[in-house]
Order: structure tokens, then sequence, then C-alpha cells
């Protein structure tokens, strides 16, 4: 009686016991029944199902397949089931556009989220103290934007330690070290330093704190001195009544933050001129060639006016020349791209910068791209044109050389006139 379901042959290789240790062929390969599925001989396979394999017991014809050689034991064809190889399903291909696309999209969200940030922090460390609506008699707008850039004399929140190591003594109140115009246009940047010793008259005005209206006299001072009697506003308004060009922007920094901005981008390279430059008074102390100074030194550098052949006059040369190198240094990939260096940096920076009331972010970097690319030749650094001495011992400006200046910076042509 046959046991095997209905159209399995439980003989159908015969019987091959007994042939395993007598066959060349490997373990693996001994006979096995033959095995047929369907419903019996010659019969067709149910709907849908493949043909089966049978097996034979590798002495006729044909040899002995086995299917494991194959993978087709089951009737697979490539082995592994009906599932693919190994049994498991195939995985779709990876869809790299879609994920490229998501990962750009998750970094520029990224991007605008701390861009926005910072803009907004930095924003808010601003002092804008100085009100230029304080101003009265103001000249008309030209084209082109015009900042005054001042950096003072304040030793405000420094110890007594940093006031000796800085070598800025102890004088009270505040004055002006260096004084600049800054024209940026489309017709290329011009940076025109105003000595501190140069001559003035000090028109009439409104005091920044009391409002009360000083009328003009006739007196004549060093620039400088207008910063003193009233601080920002005055200073302003006398250069404008001084040249009739209108500043725009203001923008002062005081001698801390300067050497903090200087030791947060890790110094700046300066070319000392032949000979060194050797002063008591600001610390100065520099062999010849280039070096990288680090706060202390720059603002040594930047003071200096004693031990230059020129005094005043060469050492706004140098200022404007420190300041571009500044810019320069505070604009490349490894300050920009580095946030532990940028944010101390836009921190040192910010915390001491005092500017006018409608001085934006963007009006700030506006002044240092500008400045940074008077570095690179894009524009001009000059001094105010001067004629000689004033009878108070002053430095008397050009007055008809200063008045072309101003015509080509009113209405942002190249500038043309020379300064000393």
């Amino acid at each position: 009686m046959n046991d095997w379901p209905q159209g399995w042959s439980g003989n159908n290789g015969g019987d091959r016991q007994g042939r395993g240790s007598a066959s060349a062929q490997p373990e693996g390969a001994r006979v096995m029944r033959q095995v047929q599925r369907g419903r019996g001989a010659g019969s067709a396979p149910p709907h849908g199902v493949p043909p089966q394999p049978t097996y034979t017991d590798g002495h006729g014809e044909g040899g002995y397949d086995s299917g494991y050689n194959s993978g087709q034991v089951y009737g697979a064809p490539g082995g592994g089931g009906p599932q693919g190889p190994g049994g498991l399903r195939d995985r779709p291909a990876p869809n790299w556009r879609r994920r490229i696309k998501w990962i750009s999209i998750t970094v520029v969200t990224l991007l605008v989220v701390v861009s926005v940030g910072t803009y907004f922090w930095a924003d808010s460390k601003l002092n804008r103290d100085v009100d230029l609506s304080k101003v009265i008699d103001r000249p008309d707008s030209g084209e082109g934007t015009n900042y005054l850039i001042v950096g003072s004399d304040s030793r405000a929140g420094m110890t007594a330690e940093e006031k000796k190591k800085l070598h800025t003594g102890s004088a009270e109140g505040k004055r002006t070290d260096s004084m600049m115009i800054l024209h940026v246009g489309s017709n290329g940047n011009t940076m025109i330093s105003l000595p501190r010793d140069s001559n003035v008259t000090i028109p009439t005005f409104k005091g920044s704190e009391s409002g009360k209206t000083f009328p003009g006299t006739g007196r004549q001072v060093k620039l400088n001195a207008a910063y003193a009697e009233d601080g920002p506003e005055l200073l302003v308004r006398t250069v404008e009544a001084n040249t009739g060009l209108r500043i725009d922007h203001y923008a002062e920094i005081g001698f801390a933050g300067f050497a903090k901005i200087v030791d947060s981008v890790g110094g700046v390279e300066i070319d000392i001129p032949k000979g060194g430059m050797k002063d008591s008074k600001s610390g100065a102390d520099f062999e010849a060639g280039k070096q990288t100074l680090n706060g202390e030194q720059s603002l040594a550098f930047v003071r200096t006016r004693y031990a230059l052949a020129g005094s005043d006059l060469d050492r706004t040369k140098n200022q404007q020349k420190f300041l571009s190198a500044l810019a320069n240094q505070t604009a490349t990939p490894s300050t920009v791209l580095n946030p532990f260096k940028l944010y101390p940096t836009l921190s040192s920076g910010l915390d001491t910068l005092t500017v006018d009331k409608d001085m934006s972010l963007w009006d700030l970097g506006s002044m240092f791209w500008a400045m940074k690319g008077i570095t690179s030749g894009d524009g001009k650094s000059m001094n105010m044109p001067i004629s000689g001495n004033s009878g108070n011992g002053n430095l008397q400006w050009d007055t008809a050389k200063v008045k072309q200046l101003v015509e080509q910076l009113k209405n942002d042509e190249k500038v043309t006139v020379s300064g000393n």
C-alpha cells in the first residue's frame, strides 16, 4: 500500500539504499528518492504552479542533480524561494535625489536660523547713543554714504592695571585720537583722515545735553577740542560746518575695545618701516619689518606720533593702514567661518562701539567692507589737504582743495584730489 500523498511515489527512483559507501560521489550527492510533484505522470500542474524538476539517481541519463548546487531545490530560479535571493524580498533602491533634497533643505534652514539669531544678537549689542537729530543747520545730502569714524581715548571700564599696561594714562574726560571720513559710493571708496590738530571754527550749535543754542563767535580751535567740549554731536556739527559735507553715520571705539578686537582675531600683521619705531609715551618699541601685533602693541602703534617725522600727519597714515589691515584680518575665512573666533570678535567690537541711532548692522557692515576693500586697492586713502600752519599753530586746511574734494564726494565721483 502506498503511504505517500496522492500523486507522490515512494519508490520512483527504486531502492538505491546500500550504494552510499560504494559511490564515488560525495555525501551530499548520494541518491535520493525521485520526487515528482503533480497529480500523476503526464498530468499538467495546477494553474499557476511552475513545472517541478525530478530527481534521478545520477547513474541514468543526465546524471544526478539534487538542485542544491543551483539553489533550485524548491523550484525558485536563482534560489532562495519565491521571495528572492536569501529568502528576503528585494528592497527598493534608495532615492538619493530625495535624500539630498531634504538634507539641503535642513542645512539651509539651520543656516537661516543661525544667521537671523546672530543678526538680532549683534543688533541688540550696538550702543546707539549718538543722536544726529540734535545737529543743526546741516548740509544737503549727496550721493553715497559718509561715515565719521572716531577713535577716542575713552578709558571707560578699564582697570588701573589695564591703563598702565596700555600706556593710556588716567586723564579724565574723553578726547579723540583719530578721526576719519569714509565715503562709500559706486565710484570707489575714499578714506580721509582729519588730523586732530586741524584748525577749525566752532559754529553755532545746540548742546547735546542742555538743548541750549550756543551762537558761533568765530572761535578757532583744534578739531579734537570740539569733541572734548560737547561730544560726538558737536564734532559732527563742526566737521559739517567746516567742510560742507553731510555726515550720514557716526562710529566710535575706545582704547579697551580696540585692543580686545585685535586680540580676538589673533593679532594683525603690520610692516614697520625702516628704522623701527620707539615712543615712550605710547609704549611703542618695534623693530623694522613685518610682524604681528597684539592688542597692546597695536594700540601703541596707532597712537605714536612723537617718533614720526611728520608727527600727526604720519600718525593718521599709520591709523588708516592699521584699520584697513584689521578689517582685512577680521574678514578672513579663519575668523568668519570659526564661531569660536567670530563671536568673541563681534562681542569685543560691539560692546565698545558707539554709533548713531540710525545705524543698522547693514550700515555697519558696509562701512567694514569698504575699509577692507581699501586695503585691497579698491579705493583711496588720504589725509585732508593741508596748506600749512595757521596763526595759532594749528594745521590749516587747503581751502581750494577741500572744496574740490567735497564736491567730488557729494557727486560720488572718483576722487582726484591729493592729500598730504
